[in-house]
């Protein structure tokens, strides 16, 4: 039997300092991967028009490994945009399953034999921060807080069971992502990992944390704004089906 094709979706806008080290770690576990979980990697990298030459040099690293593909978009529209185009662009090809994975270097590709290996019990796997095993590194008070407040408000009002609904390194087997990105999207930022944990939830998808130690980046700027906060306020609640302050009714 042969390997099962398994893409890694890298969203970009200005990660010129960190593309190529990240699609190197990325590709030089394939050889793991394909030992203990029957897959093949490749990388599509989504680059949102970036003004420091990121996608230039996405296409320069495609011309040099063919494993690498590249998707442009015109212009720079929210994470979860970038990762909606990436998944559909998967899902009209021959892979079994997709993986999210951050351009910075914050996840690390050691973790891909473990995480693709998981699925065999699993439709989603989730690396997770805040499972035994699992934490940040290089993170100040208010960036944990920021993280841990986040999660707990997500879980509180959409009922995940997931300790880390708004990681951004997981692994989607292709039949439960069809059904996923069926229907419009309601989150277009970073809102968008909570987003789909609660749709595969809903769907009765079999879903696994596996423990990673996520690095904060060494180059660049974190592209968190204010708006992406204010929509991981919002969408949980639009999700829910009530606003903030609603009252529920009584039984």
């Amino acid at each position: 039997m042969g390997l099962r094709r398994a893409l890694v979706v890298v969203p970009t806008y200005d990660e010129w300092e960190n593309l190529s080290r990240t699609t190197r770690g990325i590709l030089t576990q394939g050889e793991a991967v394909a030992a203990q979980a029957g897959f093949s990697l490749e990388v599509l990298v989504v680059d949102d028009n970036s003004p420091d030459g990121t996608g230039r040099l996405a296409e320069r690293l495609a011309e040099e490994d063919s494993r690498i593909w590249v998707l442009h978009r015109s212009c720079k529209e929210g994470l979860g945009r970038a990762y909606e185009a990436g998944f559909r662009w998967a899902l009209a090809r021959d892979y079994a399953c997709v993986l999210e994975m951050d351009a910075d270097g914050s996840h690390a590709p050691e973790a891909l034999p473990e995480l693709l290996s998981a699925l065999r019990s699993a439709d989603l796997v989730l690396g997770s921060r805040y499972v035994k095993g699992g934490g940040v590194r290089n993170w100040g008070l208010h960036r944990q807080l920021l993280s841990r407040g986040a999660s707990l408000y997500a879980r509180w009002v959409l009922g995940l069971e997931a300790h880390d609904p708004t990681g951004g390194y997981r692994v989607y087997r292709r039949e439960l992502l069809e059904r996923l990105v069926a229907t419009e999207l309601c989150a277009g930022g970073y809102a968008f990992q909570v987003e789909l944990l609660w749709r595969a939830q809903r769907a009765g998808a079999a879903i696994r944390e596996v423990p990673i130690v996520f690095q904060d980046r060494r180059v660049g700027h974190s592209k968190l704004g204010w708006r992406d906060v204010w929509e991981a306020v919002q969408v949980p609640w639009r999700l829910s089906g009530r606003t903030p302050g609603a009252r529920r009714r009584a039984p």
